[in-house]
């Protein structure tokens, strides 16, 4: 497995092939690669294929948050999101908050993530 901190490769097409197999969407390549133009992507490589990725955004100071940590079905319990979620720690200047799908407690609290804030949504109308 190859991981990449701040993976200047990826791009919108590759992502969103990559997240279509995680959480099948229709996803505009346009505003996706905008998205990942403001995030530091840090991904799993299995040779050339992309098997997991973690987004963090952050203000480079007070704030930051993990977007998302996806790694592919297949792939899942190799300890790959371990790994990337190490490297976002290791790699970023602020303390990172995020929320977790229902199910995934136990996965953050083994990788040393501690129970904060709860968290709240207010979704975008169209």
């Amino acid at each position: 497995m190859k991981y990449k901190v701040n993976d200047q490769e990826l791009n919108a097409s590759m992502f969103i092939t990559f997240v279509n197999r995680v959480w099948p969407g229709d996803y505009d390549v346009d505003k996706t690669q905008a998205a990942l133009s403001r995030t530091l992507n840090i991904t799993a490589y299995d040779e050339k294929e992309l098997v997991g990725c973690l987004r963090i955004l952050s203000d480079g100071y007070y704030f930051g948050t993990i977007t998302e940590l996806l790694v592919l079905p297949k792939y899942q319990k190799q300890g790959i999101g371990s790994r990337l979620l190490t490297l976002a720690k290791d790699n970023t200047p602020t303390m990172l908050y995020f929320g977790a799908h229902p199910g995934a407690e136990g996965f953050y609290e083994k990788n040393g993530c501690q129970k904060s804030l709860q968290s709240y949504l207010i979704d975008k109308e169209d």
